[in-house]
This record gives C-alpha cells, structure tokens and sequence, in this order.
C-alpha cells in the first residue's frame, strides 16, 4: 500500500498547482491579446498600402495606363521589403508579383471587393504571413477588375511570441516553485497547533487521562476538534476511574471471603477429625460460597447497568401493589424491632415489575435494618401527569452531608466497622440506583432530623435510559 500524502504535501501541492493554472491562463490571456495586436497592427499596414494601390489601379485608363502599372506601383512600394503583392489582369495574367512568395491560388479564386477579414495566413519555405486579397476596378470602360494581394511576413511577430512563451514558462515554473515553497512554510505554521495537539493526546496514557488540549490556544477552526477530543478524555478518564474503582473493590469484596475458606479449609485439613466437625466447615464454606454468588451476581448487574446492557421488560405495575407484597415479606422482621409499615398513595408506571420490585426490596430492606425499634417505616406514592413519585422515610441514626452522594456507590458503607453479616455486601442501593436509570428514572437521598429519605422518581411511559459517563442522573 502506498504512503498518504501528508496534508502539508497536499497544501503545498494544491498552492503549486492554483499558482500555475492562474499564471497559464494569464499568460494564454496575455498570448492572444497579442496576437489580436499583432493582426490588428497588420492589418492597418495592408489597409494603408491597399488604398495607395486602389488609387493607382483606379487611374489606370488605357490599356497603355495599364502596361505601365507594374512599374508605378513597384516604385510606389520601394523601401517596403516586408511587403509582398501580386496583381492579376483582367484576364488573370499575373502584372506584378513579389519573386520570393507565392500567393495561395485559394485566395485568388473567389476575391470580392471589400478585403476578407480575418486576414489570411500561411507559412512557405520556414516563414510565415499575414495578408488580403480584393477586387479593384479600373478607370477602363467595361474592362473586367485586377485582383490585388497584399501580404506581410509575420515571422518577427512569431519569434516574439516564442520568446514570450519560453519566458512565460521559465516564469510560471520558477513562480510554482517559489509558491509551493511558500504553500509549505504557510502550512506549516498553521498545522503547528494540529501537531501540537498531535503531541499533547501522544503523551496522553492511562495514568494521564487527566490532561486536556489546550483549547484556548488553537485556532478558532481547531477549537471544536479540542473541545471535542477533551470531551473524549473526560469521558475515558471517568470511565477507567470507575473500573479501576470497581476492580478494586472486587478484589477487596473477595479478599475477604476467600481468605475465610483457605482459613478453614486448611484448620479442618490440619489433623483428623470427625465427620461432624467436617460437615460444619463444609455448612460454613457454603454459607460463603452462597455470598460470594450473590455479589458475583449483583456485580454482573452492576456491570451491565454501567453499559447500558440491563433492558427492561416493561409492564403496566401498580406501585402500591407492589410495596405491599413488599410489607408481607418484611413483616416478620418488622415486627422483631416492632417497626411499623404504612403506605399513602397510588401510581402506575410501564416497567420492569421483577427488576423494579428488587429496587424497592433493597431500599426497604435499607430501611428496617437501619430503623430505629418502635419507629415507623412510611412509603408515600405521587402521582402527576407525566411522573410518579415515591418516597420512602425511616427514622434511625442520620447519614453526614458528605456521603449522602456516595450511599450509592458499590461497596460503600456509612460505618465500614458494621459486619457484612448484617450490613450485605454494599451494592444494594448501588442496584437500586442502576435499575432506577435504567427505567429513566432518578433518585436521590437526603437525611436530617433522624429521618433518612429516598426519593425516587419515574416516568410513566418509557424513557430512554440516563447517560452514565457523567456519574450522576438529573434530579
């Protein structure tokens, strides 16, 4: 495959190639306005000497006038050596002719009385000429016309315009020279910022993807591709943090766990024992193996919510339908902390019914397990034209200010001391958050005076999905 044309190469090419083109159409211009000079000019000269001739032709009388005529014109014309003529009788006889030319019999055959224009050319023996030829009537009594044919050698007028045209083009190669010299010190300079640009996303790599292009710094033509190409930046510096992030925490998550069963893999291997106490160190690796599945699980979920992967399957959902089934289930673990569950309320959505009832499975599990006992656990539904919100409210130990926006990332914990056994792996609301983007919907949480509030809100109807680059959805 053959190497592209750089785009310097191409400028300085295309202001080589513009340069030329105009200087030979000028040069072509030029070339025939002298040619229409030189011809004009001519002209002007045969005219002149035509009128001298006609006079005299016309004072012819006699045919003894007429014997005399060759002699009175050849000494009328002496002095003329570019002029050439040739005069016919009245019966075609040749009267005078210039010995070193011969006229085209062409012309002669069909002369009139007023001179062909354009003048007639021809080349003879290396030379080149311009002429006329015209009927001339005598002073003779019913005595047919002469015909006259005048011509001058344009030889000098070629050899000028050959020098013109070697000069022209000496010119034109030298001027496509200089301009393509100057079509590339000029495209240089102006792809400078481009190489620059070039140079700052070379150095770009995955532990600078926090550098920009100098945006400010380019011309207004290059401004939008920086712009642009920052806007990339931000977004592959977002989405590597977060798998960064997320690789992190997946190696945290498991440590964990898999240290447990090494641990008690390797006691129960390290001296014999009985078929109960290996029975128990099976139930307790099985208990973790059974969590580890569940946050491999909701990781994947994690994962292809962060895609957009995660499609709901949407159906028409009674809202309060659905946080009452919910209240069965958490009911007798309510009752333990003597919480009480009340719903206020009503809306319909198009969603995911199984997806959605995990959303608000894991904020109302949120919920009884952070209660304080006695409290009260209250579910309000809104519904407008467009939207339905919800909103769940418990009382219980108030969340900082500062991690109000982090309660929905994975593996984040309010108290990291608080067991896994009890608190869950940490991707409950994080779940919750990416099912509720994926329905185009959006939540958000807020704590004060003990009572801790998750507000959500989701449209009716369906609604693409909220972009994830940005790492927040719009209130």
């Amino acid at each position: 495959m053959t190497d592209k044309l750089s785009l310097t190469t191409r400028l300085t090419l295309l202001f080589a190639t513009g340069s030329s083109v105009v200087l030979l159409a000028l040069g072509w211009l030029i070339g025939a306005a002298i040619e229409r000079h030189f011809e004009a000019q001519d002209r002007g000269v045969l005219m002149g000497k035509l009128l001298l001739v006609q006079h005299a032709v016309e004072a012819v009388l006699t045919p003894g006038d007429l014997e005399r005529l060759p002699a009175r014109l050849s000494n009328a014309l002496v002095g003329h050596h570019d002029l050439l003529i040739q005069v016919l009788g009245p019966h075609k006889e040749v009267l005078l002719a210039s010995s070193d030319v011969e006229f085209p019999s062409g012309w002669l055959a069909h002369v009139t009385h007023k001179p062909a224009r354009p003048l007639f050319a021809w080349s003879q023996n290396g030379q080149s000429y311009r002429g006329l030829a015209t009927a001339i009537a005598t002073g003779m009594p019913q005595a047919p016309p002469l015909v006259v044919a005048m011509a001058v050698n344009t030889e000098h007028h070629r050899d000028f315009m050959r020098t013109f045209m070697q000069t022209l083009w000496l010119f034109v190669v030298c001027a496509a020279g200089l301009t393509g010299m100057l079509g590339w010190f000029a495209a240089r300079q102006s792809l400078a910022p481009l190489r620059a640009m070039r140079e700052r996303a070379a150095a770009v790599t995955a532990q600078t993807l926090d550098q920009r292009l100098p945006a400010d710094a380019v011309p207004a033509e290059l401004a939008d591709l920086a712009a642009t190409l920052n806007e990339m930046l931000a977004r592959l510096e977002d989405v590597f943090q977060r798998l960064s992030d997320f690789s992190s925490d997946i190696a945290h998550e498991l440590r964990t766990p898999i240290s447990n069963l090494m641990t008690q893999t390797q006691v129960a291997l390290s001296r014999a024992r009985s078929a109960d106490d290996y029975r128990s160190v099976l139930e307790s690796n099985a208990e973790e193996f059974e969590h580890m599945a569940r946050m491999i699980s909701d990781m994947l979920l994690l994962a292809k919510a962060e895609h957009g992967l995660v499609v709901p399957h949407r159906d028409t959902v009674d809202l309060a339908s659905e946080v009452l089934a919910l209240f069965d289930y958490y009911e007798a673990v309510a009752e333990e902390k003597g919480l009480a569950l009340t719903l206020t309320g009503h809306g319909h959505i198009s969603a995911d019914r199984l997806m959605l009832r995990r959303a608000l499975g894991n904020l109302l599990s949120n919920a009884v397990r952070h209660s304080t006992p006695g409290s009260t656990i209250s579910v309000h539904l809104h519904d407008s034209a467009n939207t339905v919100a919800l909103e769940v409210r418990n009382c219980g130990e108030p969340i900082a200010p500062e991690f109000l926006l982090r309660v929905f990332d994975r593996f984040f914990r309010v108290d990291p001391s608080r067991s896994r056994s009890s608190e869950g792996a940490g991707l409950g609301l994080a779940i919750t958050r990416s099912i509720i983007w994926a329905h185009g919907g959006t939540i958000v949480a807020a704590s004060s005076g003990g009572i801790t509030t998750f507000s959500i809100r989701l449209p009716k109807t369906a609604t693409r999905p909220f972009p994830r680059e940005s790492g927040w959805a719009p209130n």
